[in-house]
């Protein structure tokens, strides 16, 4: 019998001065008894009263109770692993959440005992605005604390680029536009409207976004705009496109950004339109707010207009997106052996810049118009409304104290 031989490993891949790669999520219930403990994490210091939480919860008894996103991180984290293994990068890869098990403080403590000094991390969300980006960031920095309060030499911790418009997340949203046109009748297909679908946020937290404000209503206009255009060359059909929001929450008094999905299917619905693609840009996998928001919520109201409607997948363990996590790791640590990397204003060190040899600099691939996005973020980017708080990753990282202090 011949002899099969294994394929010869992946030469190694050069990702210093990392040594880990931390996976960030948003984190979620993962029984009945953890929903409302789950919602009192999220909506902690907003004064938002027990029983409202009570009634929001009754959405995960559709789905046992249970948040589908911790399932999808783990699943992402051994694609990640896997990816990583292939391709010769000798790295852990660790997980933490914001609001639920596994948190972070406690992988980032762990971290600490395992020797780990500097860590990238990558954040399930692709945007700037204080929620997606700089809480993280204010996360990760009190992560690096608690290590620290333990006695333990906390690594440091840097937030890759926000990635709305990188290939790899582009590429699995065409493609999951074009798979749902796929699904609708031919009669109503080409007039069919691009509902382009992401959480709402108060318009103060928007304004604010990003360095000079706008940011994250400006990057998800940007990324639709990409998606229309390559599902138009795919096609040969332009359809009209529209960025709407779901989830809202807070007194109903304070403005956020609208319109509401469901408020827009009634006036797509009333001006004519034929069918409707509801894309979820602004969620990386099939989110709570994507399987109640969208498929229980807004597709229900579809059907009750008589609406023909489908809805887009996400990149959840799309090939193309789990090698993204490589090809930031890639670029942002051959940036950072270079001293090239970037703030909102362009290189940190302009010196290095104008030394070093751009052969040697890695690709920083972006689509549309605005270009890929900086490394670290500025002191007053997407700031906290209520209150100052220490961050990582960005240029003003203060954000531990030395180990006994």
């Amino acid at each position: 019998m011949e002899h099969m031989s294994s394929p010869d490993p992946a030469p190694p891949t050069d990702v210093t001065p990392y040594d880990a790669l931390l996976l960030v999520g948003f984190g979620g219930p993962e029984g009945p008894d953890d929903v409302v403990p789950f919602l009192e994490n999220v909506t902690r210091g907003r004064g938002i009263p027990r029983e409202r939480l009570v009634e929001v919860g009754q959405h995960y008894s559709l789905f046992g109770g249970r948040s589908p996103i911790n399932d999808q991180n783990r699943a992402l984290l051994a694609a990640i692993r896997a990816d990583f293994a292939a391709a010769g990068i000798d790295v852990p890869v660790y997980w933490g959440n914001r609001n639920w098990d596994p948190y972070l403080d406690d992988v980032v403590t762990q971290m600490a005992r395992d020797g780990v000094r500097r860590a990238a991390a990558f954040v399930t969300s692709a945007y700037s605005s204080y929620s997606s980006c700089r809480q993280y960031r204010e996360n990760l920095a009190g992560a690096r604390q608690a290590a620290a309060d333990a006695g333990l030499e906390a690594p440091k911790l840097d937030r890759f680029r926000v990635y709305f418009n990188h290939p790899g997340f582009v590429g699995p949203n065409v493609d999951a536009v074009l798979a749902a046109l796929g699904e609708l009748d031919e009669d109503g297909r080409d007039g069919a409207r691009l509902v382009f679908v992401t959480h709402s946020i108060p318009d103060t937290m928007n304004d604010a976004s990003g360095p000079t404000g706008d940011a994250y209503r400006t990057q998800h206009l940007d990324l639709a705009g990409v998606v229309t255009d390559h599902v138009a060359e795919a096609t040969g059909v332009r359809h009209d496109f529209d960025l709407v929001y779901c989830s809202r929450s807070g007194p109903p008094q304070v403005p956020w950004l609208e319109p509401d999905v469901n408020d827009h299917l009634e006036a797509l619905h009333a001006d004519g339109v034929p069918a409707v693609v509801m894309a979820p840009i602004g969620f990386v996998s099939d989110h709570m707010e994507v399987i109640y928001d969208l498929d229980t919520e807004a597709l229900e109201t579809a059907r009750e207009l008589g609406l023909p409607a489908v809805r887009a997948a996400t990149a959840g363990l799309d090939p193309r997106f789990v090698a993204l996590v490589r090809d930031l790791l890639v670029e942002r640590s051959a940036l950072e052996r270079a001293g090239v990397v970037t703030g909102p204003d362009g290189p940190i060190d302009a010196e290095a810049a104008a030394a070093a040899d751009p052969s040697t600099l890695p690709v920083r691939p972006a689509e549309g118009s605005l270009g890929p996005r900086w490394d670290r973020c500025a002191p007053h980017c997407c700031p906290n409304a209520r209150q100052s708080l220490p961050v990582a990753g960005g240029l003003d990282d203060l954000s531990v104290a030395p180990a006994g202090a």
